[in-house]
């Protein structure tokens, strides 16, 4: 599905949408944000840490590559935010613990620049792709499974 918001507040609502309509697995729901620079993707990875209680402030975690954030929504315990941005290879992210991450399913894990790293995500990924549109305008194409919206 493609949805066009033309304001941050649209931008928040569609992540408040995409997390109410979350579902606890037998290992972490992932989702996979990809688009060029300024297409939203840490913005929308804000909203929906806002959306599951965070109140820190969401930043990405380009040079950390990862941050993990405490919940207090079940079923989940922890948003996990990675930014994928400087890896060059899959295998990075799985020096970093990533088979562990995945197989907990109390975990959220938001993946930017998750093409980086399209080989090791679960079958069963939400895929955003972040598109700018205008200044305020972003457009973002949910789908799941590795299958084009």
């Amino acid at each position: 599905m493609k949805y066009l918001c033309q304001s941050t507040e649209e931008t928040r609502e569609l992540a408040k949408h995409l997390v109410s309509e979350l579902r606890s697995k037998d290992h972490a729901q992932v989702v996979a944000l990809t688009g060029d620079l300024g297409g939203g993707k840490t913005t929308f990875s804000q909203f929906v840490g806002e959306a599951l209680g965070v109140h820190d402030a969401i930043q990405s975690p380009t040079f950390l590559i990862e941050k993990i954030y405490e919940l207090h929504r079940a079923p989940w315990k922890h948003l996990v935010h990675i930014d994928a941005y400087r890896l060059d290879e899959d295998y990075e992210l799985l020096n970093l613990g990533w088979e562990n991450i995945v197989s907990k399913p109390e975990n959220i894990i938001l993946v930017e620049w998750a093409d980086k790293v399209k080989n090791i995500l679960p079958p069963d990924t939400i895929h955003i792709q972040c598109t700018f549109i205008d200044e305020n305008s972003r457009q973002f194409e949910i789908s799941e499974n590795n299958e084009k919206a």
